[in-house]
């Protein structure tokens, strides 16, 4: 395995930074600081970004066909044109747990919206999804923290981070149906106090997962089997999530945050809460569209 060193993209201060997302028709990288609040978007290109604050954190999201985002907030799905006041509640499937919040989530390649959640309590999560005729399922339950997922390019498998457990899941997945079986660990990293814990993740054309890691100060591309193949090096140990994008697909963005580090660790980390970039020799796969016919 050999590394690489990522760039400064924006120096956000993020408190958690999440949920980087490519829009391939507006040529446009949007996240979200969950802690904070708070909607970024950059410019097409790269060199600004705006940001919105809305009246609930916000765990992941993705686009809508035609404009709008579908939103994992916290307390369940919602729906949006993109801004504040916009907001609309679909579904809420943990009514009487205040204590829950969503966490990350994703388009699948079929356009159904899947996330998780966390439950800092009880640490029982669970994944959801929402298809886009309003039906809506539940697809595991007992997780620890429900994290990063993604597809492999044939649609044949599904990743999950569980991040309570510092595991990724491998499971079979069904085009068509959007079922998933045969549970199986892909990458478990060593438990600890200050452990390695795999975050957000996401799958690039080849069929390989890269791997943001908090703690680690590194996302890690695996193989297929498992078998880790690039590390690329970060100036901020908390490493939250990371997708593919730009003109040709084949840059590598990365969010990282700063709510868990103590003041001189903030010190020590001037770029902790920043968005990242690397260009790659790899493309990532095409993004997800939702296309509700509900709404």
């Amino acid at each position: 395995m050999y590394s690489i060193q990522a760039e400064l993209l924006f120096d956000t201060h993020c408190r958690l930074g999440e949920g980087p997302l490519w829009n391939p028709v507006e040529q446009k990288l949007s996240w979200v600081d969950i802690e904070n609040q708070d909607l970024y978007q950059s410019t097409s290109r790269l060199n600004d970004y705006s940001k919105l604050r809305f009246p609930t954190p916000i765990g992941a999201f993705g686009f809508i066909r035609g404009g709008g985002l579908i939103l994992a907030v916290r307390d369940g799905f919602a729906a949006s044109a993109g801004t504040p006041d916009t907001l609309q509640t679909i579904w809420q499937p943990y009514p009487e747990r205040s204590e829950i919040r969503m966490n990350d989530g994703k388009v699948d390649p079929a356009g159904r919206f899947w996330a998780g959640t966390l439950d800092p309590v009880h640490a029982q999560a669970a994944l959801y999804r929402l298809d886009p005729d309003g039906s809506r399922h539940t697809l595991l339950q007992g997780l620890g923290i429900s994290n990063g997922l993604d597809w492999s390019p044939d649609c044949k498998t599904m990743y999950i981070t569980d991040s309570l457990r510092s595991t990724i899941y491998a499971f079979d997945y069904d085009l068509a149906t959007g079922e998933i079986s045969h549970q199986r660990p892909f990458i478990k990293l060593p438990q600890g106090d200050r452990g390695i814990v795999p975050d957000g993740l996401c799958v690039d054309a080849e069929g390989c997962i890269w791997s943001a890691q908090w703690n680690g100060w590194q996302v890690v591309r695996y193989s297929p089997a498992g078998e880790p193949l690039l590390k690329i090096d970060l100036p901020t140990q908390l490493v939250t999530s990371c997708c593919f994008g730009g003109p040709q697909n084949d840059r590598l963005f990365i969010t990282t945050a700063w709510t868990d580090l103590t003041e001189s660790q903030r010190q020590a980390q001037p770029l902790a809460g920043a968005v990242f970039t690397v260009q790659t020799a790899t493309q990532g796969q095409t993004v997800n569209f939702f296309e509700p016919s509900f709404l």
